[in-house]
């Protein structure tokens, strides 16, 4: 049975100065999760900001999207989750990244380490954060993390979610075995200025991942929700021109056909970005999609409903 279509809104550095109206305002829109970016510097921090989102607000689901693990220390981590878990009424999901930004760590003194040691570290903290939101007493010599028996309350939920963004085969395949949600934004190689990326939006990349993800899932595959960071909204009448325009401002390197299919770029009008959502979730399992956008979105989120009905 196909899982229910999920929609995240992803609050906007513009929504900073007032992230409680525009929660209460995608609740109201029908959106299932709020999301809040971890960047130092622009907005506010995550998790003191999803505490007072969780105060006002009932029914949506809460999270960051995604955090930088790699500043925080797990044990401290997974206390903050609990506990916006337990204020929120079990409505919290957490999610974690390895942390890509070069300026970030510089402007907090901190050491970036090469990418597959940023991984590897990810993925040890998963699992020692899985672990302690389950109830446990870890105590762990890892590679990078050592504990003696910490221990925290355990979450509200019977299992608190944790999404991992994910890239690359280990990083998916791990993600596959320990995550609950795995974010696939279709971004490859971080730019020389530290924060843009290179896309690898073509449906065969996509495919491998999938495949990546499947392989580390083994049977418990089907349990692992799968979700894309929409990159591009365009509710438009002329979806193949719109396509077209994107593919020369991407300089060629992702093609029409792809752009019409991929999760990461919704275009075309109302009907037929509900349509392509279903076929993303039919054709790739993906089911939770979050987008940038707010009150203009809410028509396709409308439509969905009603395909699914």
């Amino acid at each position: 049975m196909a899982r229910t279509i999920r929609f995240g809104h992803q609050l906007r550095t513009s929504e900073a100065a007032d992230p409680i109206t525009a929660a209460q305002r995608a609740e109201a829109i029908g959106f299932d999760v709020v999301l809040v970016p971890d960047h130092v510097g622009p907005g506010l921090a995550p998790m003191p900001t999803l505490a007072a989102i969780a105060a006002a607000t009932s029914t949506i689901r809460l999270g960051t999207f995604v955090l930088n693990s790699d500043m925080r220390n797990p044990v401290q981590l997974a206390w903050e989750a609990g506990t916006i878990d337990h204020l929120s009424a079990g409505r919290f999901e957490l999610g974690l990244g390895a942390g890509h930004t070069p300026h970030e760590y510089a402007e907090v003194g901190l050491p970036m380490a090469p990418p597959a040691a940023r991984k590897s570290a990810l993925a040890e903290r998963v699992e020692i954060i899985r672990r302690l939101l389950d109830g446990e007493t870890v105590t762990i010599d890892g590679v990078h993390h050592r504990l003696d028996g910490a221990r925290i309350d355990a979450s509200r939920q019977q299992r608190l979610p944790i999404l991992v963004g994910a890239n690359g085969v280990a990083a998916l395949a791990h993600a596959g075995a320990h995550a609950d949600i795995i974010g696939l934004q279709g971004l490859g190689r971080t730019k020389d200025d530290g924060h843009q990326h290179e896309v690898a939006w073509s449906t065969e990349h996509l495919d491998e991942q999938i495949e990546q993800v499947r392989a580390g899932a083994g049977e418990r595959f089907d349990a692992v929700e799968l979700n894309a960071l929409v990159q591009v909204v365009d509710i438009t009448d002329e979806r193949d021109h719109s396509i077209e325009r994107l593919g020369e401002r991407l300089d060629r390197s992702a093609s029409p056909e792809a752009l019409a299919e991929i999760p990461y770029v919704l275009i075309g009008t109302v009907d037929e970005i509900a349509a392509k959502v279903l076929r993303c979730r039919e054709r790739w399992g993906v089911s939770y999609f979050v987008v940038r956008d707010l009150d203009e979105f809410a028509p396709v989120i409308d439509a969905v409903r009603i395909l699914e009905a």
